[in-house]
């Protein structure tokens, strides 16, 4: 599929970008170090897959400091919305600044952290729902399979969206009569949640289960089609075998062919391309 295919307003759900260390330095405690990956990387990038919007998700590299995600979101010049991550004690005329600047979310990364289990999960959860209700944002989850399915309940249960990151990191070849599967499906039939389907590489390391993927796309889609968004995770992130974490590791090397064949297989007729790719991503983020 071509990438002039892509329907006018069409945003990529899930992009990180990276600047040069000596302004944003990156945390002490980071599991990885990535390159540099600025804003007008990122421009290149929805050039050659004619994407006219992007939504910023900070990196677990930052930890807790916003400032790339911000001035990128400022070079996007009003196509763009962020989703943070922020302390628990953040106040509310913080979040208020950012909510002005294009925030409209709120990342739980516990998945980089290492504390991907159920009972983090609700507490983060608890501490975040009620507080970001009156400002309309959402709550972005990137953690496995058992715990989403065992926070599924809490999750439901939440005064704002959801958002699950990457196919749910539902494993490619998992068979949808799993009930940690159903549990991730009830939550998008509900509209409790919605999902990215992003970063194939997350659950298919191999690459080899591309028809596998896609028939996890179509199921995600057969739930509930307004509750599923498209991403790239461009720059595509990675930590290279026998790299220290302070050594920078290259990115995995995506090209525009590649995205484009992935929306054209999860998404392969015009319709569902347009409530994918512009019409979840406008409802959500507030375009």
């Amino acid at each position: 599929m071509p990438a002039s295919a892509q329907p006018a307003g069409a945003c990529d759900c899930h992009v990180h970008v990276v600047g040069d260390p000596r302004r944003y330095p990156m945390a002490a405690d980071r599991h990885y170090t990535p390159g540099f990956a600025g804003p007008p990387d990122l421009l290149r990038h929805m050039d050659g897959l004619d994407l006219a919007r992007a939504v910023i998700v900070q990196p677990s590299v930052y930890g807790t400091d916003n400032r790339c995600l911000l001035d990128g979101l400022e070079a996007l010049q009003g196509a763009g919305r962020g989703v943070a991550v922020l302390d628990q004690d953040a106040t509310p005329a913080a979040l208020a600044g950012l909510h002005a600047r294009g925030v409209r979310g709120v990342r739980i990364n516990l998945e980089s952290v290492g504390r991907s289990d159920p009972h983090g999960i609700r507490a983060a959860l608890a501490a975040w729902g009620r507080r970001l209700a009156p400002l309309g944002w959402h709550v972005q989850v990137y953690a496995s399979l058992d715990a989403l399915a065992a926070a599924a309940p809490t999750l439901e249960a939440l005064p704002v969206p959801v958002v699950l990151d990457h196919f749910a990191m539902i494993p490619a070849g998992t068979a949808l009569a799993d009930p940690r599967v159903r549990a991730v499906l009830a939550l998008l039939a509900s509209g409790a949640a919605y999902v990215k389907l992003s970063a194939p590489y997350r659950i298919d390391p191999s690459g080899q289960r591309g028809g596998e993927v896609a028939a996890l796309a179509a199921a995600l889609l057969a739930s509930n089609p307004d509750r599923v968004l498209w991403a790239s995770d461009w720059p595509h992130t990675s930590r290279a075998p026998g790299k220290a974490a302070s050594e920078v590791s290259a990115y995995r090397r995506i090209g525009r062919e590649q995205l484009a064949a992935g929306i054209a297989a999860w998404l392969p007729d015009a319709g569902l391309r347009a409530r994918v790719l512009v019409d979840n991503p406008a409802r959500l983020y507030g375009f």
